[in-house]
């Protein structure tokens, strides 16, 4: 009974907690960590969650979770894929990640005493921003029109990144299993794990994509889905997804998120997007809220932070504060993104659940030596994102809102003044 109870709790947090915070500089994972954290140090009869003792159960739910919200981020972007449209989502892609991921590699390799291939998993881990943990910075629901480009940016980045570091992690598991020997694992890692995984990936997403939009959309009118006006066919389309992607040997992440772009793209206006936003949005904010409660209680109770050294805060604060936010700037260099803005997606690198999901993932593979640091570092790490991204999001998204809302109105008013110009001479 207690757990009914405490079910019906969570989900009623679920509904109310967003509404409260909404304005507040403290975001809703903050106060999950909270709840969790106190519950399982406080209340006797609670047993602590370990995550490395329970990893395929942390890497099912935690991928679950990943899953519905790539499918989620992807339906709320209102902006056709274009390489000019896209192009900072590219650059952060294309420049920022690898370059964050080699970075991470050497740091972690030097300070924290783990093998190559442990410290390049750890770096692949740590490299992507979490779709799950960023919809503070992320676009509005489809169609609202809160689609500026740094939202643009920061939803794009989480929703692809998330697939792309598969490639990296496979990398530390295939280097590990050939003892460092380049020769050996370099050939099948490129044709297998990067060509063909990712062109899987993103072919099944287009196509099922398309063809999921079809059904929902186009076919006669008594029998498409849309009439329906269920949301929950955001859950069916999502792992039907992942499960062919899966199957075919293709990176599930990257499908399910090309899918959502499909379906979007199938009917792009259809107020039916936002049934299924809406759907996706509440059963991710359900998960991620059970999934950060437990969390909190690995953390105070659960000795998550135990193998933390000194080596491994000074890891975790180059990642945050240098890492990251550098080389992200970077990559934006030479785009049209006003230095603010620029300077607000280069920090808002979010690290969360997909952390946590590749560590689970890849320490099932293979017998990587550092495994405890490994997990207290990223801890540390996602601990100290939510924290510090969860307090500073509010005021610096109202500032860019207030910055460039002055500019929109300078701009018509210049327009207006040219108007009036024309007219009287």
């Amino acid at each position: 009974m207690l757990l009914l109870v405490a079910f019906g709790a969570l989900v009623l947090l679920t509904a109310w907690l967003p509404m409260v915070l909404k304005e507040a500089p403290l975001s809703l994972p903050i106060v999950c960590i909270l709840i969790g954290a106190t519950a399982f140090w406080f209340v006797p009869g609670l047993s602590a969650p370990r995550l490395p003792a329970e990893l395929p159960l942390v890497e099912k739910l935690t991928e679950l979770v990943v899953i519905i919200s790539l499918m989620g981020a992807a339906l709320k972007i209102d902006r056709k894929v274009g390489w000019r449209t896209w192009i900072t989502t590219w650059r952060l892609l294309a420049i920022a990640m690898p370059l964050t991921i080699a970075a991470l590699w050497a740091v972690g390799y030097m300070l924290l005493g783990l093998s190559s291939a442990s410290s390049l998993l750890l770096a692949a881990a740590l490299a992507p921003t979490d779709p799950v943990l960023a919809s503070d910075v992320q676009v509005g629901p489809p169609k609202s029109g809160e689609e500026d480009d740094t939202r643009f940016a920061l939803t794009s980045e989480a929703g692809l990144n998330d697939g792309l570091a598969f490639p990296f992690v496979m990398a530390a598991i295939a280097m590990l299993h050939a003892g460092d020997s380049l020769g050996s694992w370099l050939f099948h890692w490129l044709t297998i794990d990067v060509l063909w995984r990712l062109a899987a990936g993103i072919a099944i997403g287009a196509g099922a994509g398309f063809a999921l939009g079809w059904l929902v959309f186009r076919i006669p009118n008594r029998a498409k889905l849309s009439r329906t006006g269920d949301g929950f066919v955001a859950l069916g389309i999502t792992v039907i997804v992942f499960g062919i992607s899966e199957a075919a040997h293709g990176y599930g992440f990257v499908s399910v998120f090309v899918a959502g772009l499909a379906l979007r793209a199938a009917e792009r206006d259809h107020k039916y997007h936002q049934t299924l936003h809406d759907f996706a949005e509440q059963l991710e904010r359900l998960l991620m809220m059970s999934l950060l409660i437990f969390f909190g209680g690995a953390l105070s109770a659960g000795g998550l932070l135990n193998s933390l050294s000194v080596s491994g805060v000074v890891y975790a604060g180059l990642a945050i504060f240098a890492v990251r936010p550098m080389l992200a700037w970077i990559s934006l260099s030479g785009t049209t993104c006003p230095p603010i803005e620029r300077a607000a997606i280069s920090f808002f690198g979010i690290r969360g659940i997909g952390s946590i999901y590749y560590l689970a993932f890849a320490l099932q593979k293979a017998l990587f030596d550092g495994a405890d640091t490994m997990w207290s570092v990223a801890a540390a790490i996602v601990l100290t994102s939510i924290v510090l991204h969860g307090v500073t999001v509010t005021p610096t998204m109202a500032l860019i809102d207030r910055r460039r809302q002055r500019g929109q109105t300078a701009r018509e008013a210049e327009a207006l003044t040219t108007d009036v110009n024309e007219v009287t001479r």
